[in-house]
């Protein structure tokens, strides 16, 4: 079976040392190489504000961690982080099924467009310097309100 990628969210007390945060990223880099999965990428968001109170704390350090790998190691990570009194909260996403769906949509407008400009007998792909059909424009013309004010 092949890996899937998977995005690890969790949540330490604002109060967390470096070296705190640190056990705890060796704890799941250990994990994920005994269970022969890969940590594509780790980011420390910093300190933010909880939505709302947790276990009394306002405010929390998030992390992020992108993983290669199985269910079962999803399982296992998860399972630890539950019983650890450092981790607030934490969240396992699946992110590779969504990357697939929006590479999907993206390949099948990109070949919708290409036979409505064939039909127009345009050629399948925007050429460079073609104009943008009228609508599109990413920013207005400011010359087109000329005299207004905001």
């Amino acid at each position: 079976m092949a890996d899937r990628q998977y995005e690890l969210v969790y949540i330490l007390p604002p109060d967390v040392t470096e070296q705190q945060a640190a056990e705890l990223h060796e704890q799941i880099e250990q994990v994920v190489s005994r269970m022969h999965g890969r940590l594509e990428k780790t980011e420390n968001w910093g300190r933010k504000r909880l939505a709302y109170e947790i276990a009394r704390q306002k405010e929390g350090v998030y992390v992020l961690e992108v993983i290669d790998g199985s269910g079962d190691l999803m399982k296992e990570l998860d399972r630890r982080l539950r019983v650890m009194d450092i981790v607030i909260r934490h969240m396992v996403v699946r992110v590779d099924r969504e990357k697939s769906v929006v590479e999907r949509t993206r390949t099948r407008r990109s070949a919708e467009s290409a036979r409505r400009r064939v039909r127009r007998g345009l050629p399948p792909q925007r050429q460079p310097g073609e104009g943008r059909p009228a609508g599109d424009h990413e920013e207005m013309d400011d010359d087109r309100f000329e005299g207004t004010e905001a």
